[in-house]
């Protein structure tokens, strides 16, 4: 094997697990994404259910409201119809009298009912916040496991790109450049071993002069079909 290429596929090793690295990095903020919606959804639920507790609040408000007033209305009439002399009169406000216990009494019934509709929403959000709560902490392990994730790769990537370019100040200018090129438009593999007559790299049947050019290992041999360099494994 040319020493030239023994050194380019030293390179390429570098090369190619930076661009591990960085697929690894770009996935990072989608883990994250994925995370926190878990925790946007348990939000989205807690706030539904503190809406309906309040709702059953207000609406048990209004039910209070609506019976005290017609407490204080019967209250009033039972004064007017103990003052009255007149009996069509004190029958007329009896009457009256009546109509609205009854709906006091109608009120009631939906305030207990009412009632019984904001112990159900008060469960359902407890039980929303105690999912919150338990998801929460596992989420938060999570993006604390992102993190840490992502500061070791950060300093991988250092590491590998400070070695990286020390390897590629060593490589001949003649050829660096047709590697950095083939680095980029051939899927990260620009130096590929030949494999009973084929490239490794698109698995096209190289040429005979071609084979033999690797084979001897006296000059840089490329695959015809997409331009790989190419060696024979030791």
């Amino acid at each position: 094997m040319l020493d030239e290429v023994r050194a380019l596929l030293i390179l390429q090793d570098r090369d190619r697990r930076l661009l591990v690295l960085a697929k690894d990095l770009e996935k990072l903020p989608q883990d994250e994404a994925r995370a926190n919606a878990k925790i946007s959804s348990h939000e989205a639920a807690v706030t539904r259910a503190h809406d309906a507790v309040l709702d059953c609040e207000l609406r048990l408000k209004r039910l209070e409201l609506d019976a005290g007033t017609r407490r204080t209305t019967i209250q009033r009439l039972k004064l007017q119809q103990f003052e009255t002399r007149k009996n069509d009169e004190y029958q007329a406000i009896g009457h009256e009298i009546t109509r609205y216990e009854k709906e006091v009494d109608d009120l009631e019934t939906r305030e207990l009912e009412l009632m019984e509709e904001m112990d159900g929403a008060r469960a359902v959000m407890k039980a929303a916040q105690a999912a919150r709560a338990h998801d929460l902490a596992l989420v938060q392990e999570d993006l604390a496991s992102i993190a840490s994730r992502r500061e070791h790769m950060q300093a991988e990537v250092r590491e590998v790109s400070a070695a990286r370019d020390v390897l590629a100040s060593h490589v001949s200018e003649s050829i660096l450049p047709l590697y950095q090129r083939l680095m980029k438009t051939k899927v990260g593999l620009a130096v590929a071993p030949m494999h009973e007559g084929k490239c490794g790299g698109c698995h096209m049947k190289l040429i005979a002069s071609t084979v033999v050019a690797v084979q001897s290992a006296c000059e840089l041999a490329r695959c015809e079909d997409c331009g790989r360099i190419l060696y024979v494994e030791e």
